[in-house]
């Protein structure tokens, strides 16, 4: 899947689109806005995104879970060579789950706090009242919503083509970073 983001200045725009969208089979569930005003988005019946949208979640959970997958290995298997008595399976497969799930935790307390990387570039525009739209299509859809945005809405520009995909080590800048 890919996203489109466009970023439009009135949310009578984005009303239209929304509508325009939903003519050509687009639901709720693939089309979102993020805007500085959520009352106004409710009062439009607009889709906002969510939290998994906005924020760093699912990055830093992702993130979370690897981390404490090594970590857990990383008891694991000393733990296996330096016991005198053989260790159960199921005892060892807890710890390193056990690891993962706080991992998981930590990740989703840490990513909870962050903008999401791929919407922080737009953060000022939103913050001048701007309104971020995020449609996502099967990559075959992908021409067809560029020229019809083109078309019927010259006053949304078109500002990304992105993967849906979340990748844990990619930044904001679109470079690869571990820590």
């Amino acid at each position: 899947m890919k996203r489109l983001y466009y970023l439009t200045k009135s949310i009578t725009s984005a009303e239209e689109v929304s509508e325009d969208l939903h003519r050509h089979g687009i639901s709720d569930w693939r089309f979102h806005i993020i805007s500085r005003d959520e009352a106004g988005l409710f009062t439009h019946k607009l889709h906002s995104a969510n939290i998994l949208h906005k924020t760093d979640i699912v990055r830093f959970l992702e993130r979370g879970i690897m981390l404490g997958a090594l970590i857990g290995l990383a008891l694991v298997i000393p733990a296996t060579q330096l016991s005198v008595a053989p260790l159960p399976a199921s005892l060892l497969l807890a710890m390193v789950l056990f690891c993962m799930l706080s991992g998981a935790w930590i990740g989703c307390v840490g990513g909870i706090s962050c903008e999401n990387y791929k919407i922080q570039r737009f953060h000022n525009a939103i913050e001048k009242g701007q309104y971020l739209l995020m449609i996502d299509l099967k990559v075959e859809d992908v021409e067809n919503m560029k020229a019809l945005m083109a078309n019927h809405h010259p006053e949304v520009s078109l500002q990304l083509l992105d993967s849906t995909i979340t990748n844990p080590f990619l930044s904001a800048d679109g470079k690869i970073h571990v820590l």
